[in-house]
């Protein structure tokens, strides 16, 4: 197998998208186009990968990363332009080189790895990667001769009657001998309507030279498709998202309405677990087996362990244990806690907090920077007090805590393991081990009051 290499091409700002954010970092199932396409690379034997950058550069560096080289193009003067950017990084060396566009989200890394077995196979100097179009308008035709080598790729607008009748079209992503690349890419001209240097140039280049050129067309036309405006993004995420669910489905995750369960491309799933409509999972989420997630919940950065159950619900950036019961309408917010048999219920806001095995806040409660320990039961409407307006501090309930209806848990706080908390009690010290604390004002009953108010009207 040779070396091999590859050029991203994301340098244009894609003034089509009408939009401040450049076109390849706009996202499709959650993550940035050009970020689609270098995971899949990545999953290649590449020696090296350089992303040519020009406008939001630092933007799609900061994406990127390390994982990518960057070559600037400060001049957008056509994709051999943008190329040849690669010079001091990749001319002069032996190998094959793939040239893909940063806004092709769908492409996949086993068509890729075909695109460069064909060149390999076939020893050519370029080879195109192709498909077959319903409807080719606008497309540049690949005309192949008697023997299957590409003879030339002519653009839809200089095609002949004849060559506009051929369906196979120029996906624009292609697979080079390097030294071959390089060289020719020094005799593209821009001596066209567009005072642009072409890539497909290159094409006409070698084959004047003699040298072979040939094609792989793969089976599915959508992952070819370029995102140049809100309409073809639209598009991308549609067959994205229909990729991924059913890939899960597959795997043996139930989804009992595909059209309306949005799964980020990153996320993990076991068998067994069911997905009702409504619900978006995104980010690194991971969620167990025999889940039940949603309806109508949102799930994002989260890790969920088996049979746990989220109706109605949001979770971000958190863990969430095993056999756990959310919801409906909790939410659970970055950097929680929740350990396995938790009951989480209906309006209950969950914070920065620790929440321990077997403990439950069965509603309309707010649990903020604390640290609950295992088997305590918080009573409806309770709250940790964590907020003075300046700073947040933090509240520790023990084990086998009971805390009644309707108390504040004034921060800094303990309460102490296995005691009690009168309902309606605001508590400001700390309630030892295994006592009772009653925190509020003594009734006091006003006898035929009501009787004297109206006596006054």
């Amino acid at each position: 197998m040779s070396t091999r290499y590859a050029i991203i091409l994301a340098a244009g700002q894609g003034t089509r998208m009408k939009s401040k954010l450049y076109k390849v970092l706009h996202p499709v199932c959650g993550k940035p186009m050009v970020q689609h396409v270098v995971d899949q690379i990545s999953r290649l034997h590449i020696e090296e990968m350089v992303t040519i950058i020009g406008h939001g550069a630092e933007k799609v560096k900061s994406q990127l990363g390390s994982q990518s080289q960057y070559a600037l193009q400060e001049q957008q003067l056509g994709t051999a332009h943008a190329v040849i950017q690669a010079k001091d990084m990749l001319a002069g060396k032996q190998g094959v080189t793939l040239v893909v566009c940063g806004d092709t989200p769908l492409i996949k890394a086993e068509t890729m790895e075909a695109l460069f077995k064909q060149h390999e196979e076939t020893q050519a100097k370029a080879t195109v990667l192709t498909a077959k179009a319903t409807d080719p308008t606008g497309y540049g035709r690949v005309i192949r001769n008697d023997q299957g080598y590409v003879e030339k790729i002519v653009e839809h607008k200089d095609a002949s009657d004849q060559e506009r009748n051929i369906k196979e079209i120029n996906t624009g992503t292609y697979c080079f001998d390097n030294l071959a690349l390089f060289t020719a890419l020094e005799q593209v001209s821009n001596d066209n309507v567009q005072g642009e240097y072409y890539l497909p140039d290159v094409i006409e280049i070698l084959k004047k030279q003699g040298k072979t050129v040939t094609a792989y067309q793969t089976a599915e036309f959508e992952e070819t498709l370029g995102v140049n405006d809100r309409i073809a993004l639209s598009e991308a995420e549609r067959i994205l998202r229909k990729r991924i669910n059913e890939s899960h489905m597959r795997n043996g995750v139930t989804l009992i309405d595909p059209a309306t369960s949005y799964i980020g491309s990153d996320v993990k799933i076991g068998q067994d677990t069911v997905i009702y409509p409504g619900t978006i999972l995104t980010g690194k989420t991971e969620i167990g087996s025999e889940c039940v997630i949603g309806p109508n919940s949102e799930i994002k950065e989260c890790h969920v362990g088996n049979g746990t159950n989220i109706r109605q619900s949001v979770a971000h950036d958190s863990s969430i244990g095993s056999f756990v019961n959310i919801g409906p309408f909790a939410h659970i917010r970055p950097k929680s806690d929740i350990h396995d048999d938790v009951k989480i219920g209906n309006f209950v806001e969950i914070k920065k907090a620790n929440f321990g095995k077997g403990s439950k806040a069965s509603h309309l409660s707010y649990i903020g920077d604390a640290e609950v320990g295992k088997d305590v039961n918080i009573g409806c409407g309770s709250i940790t007090v964590n907020y003075d307006g300046k700073n947040k501090f933090l509240t520790k309930i023990e084990d086998h805590v009971f805390v009644g209806c309707n108390s504040n848990l004034v921060a800094p706080v303990t309460i102490g393991k296995g005691s009690y908390v009168a309902a309606g009690s605001t508590i400001t010290s700390d309630v030892p081990e295994d006592a009772l604390s009653i925190a509020r004002a003594r009734q006091v009953n006003k006898e035929n009051y009501v009787e004297k108010l109206n006596h006054k009207k």
